[in-house]
């Protein structure tokens, strides 16, 4: 059976949608971390850290749903 990682790399390879939300996921976390190098935030700067780790967790959320649906498919497949 295939590990998360190894059906990550097959998707990113294979599925443009996968890979689509990887690179926005990626871009979220880069402007967070930019964000994150200021050591007191204001409170437009909190809301936009809040509404940037909503749309991390979001795509993350979605990687992980496509992640399953391969998963479970290999799954009927190999029970054929």
């Amino acid at each position: 059976m295939l590990t998360d990682d190894q059906i990550a790399e097959h998707l990113r390879n294979t599925n443009a949608d996968f890979r689509e939300l990887q690179e926005a996921h990626h871009q979220l976390d880069e402007q967070l971390q930019e964000l994150l190098k200021n050591h007191i935030l204001t409170p437009e700067e909190e809301v936009q850290k809040k509404q940037i780790q909503r749309a991390k967790l979001g795509k993350k959320d979605r990687m992980a749903m496509l992640i399953r649906e391969y998963r479970n498919e290999q799954q009927k497949t190999a029970a054929s």
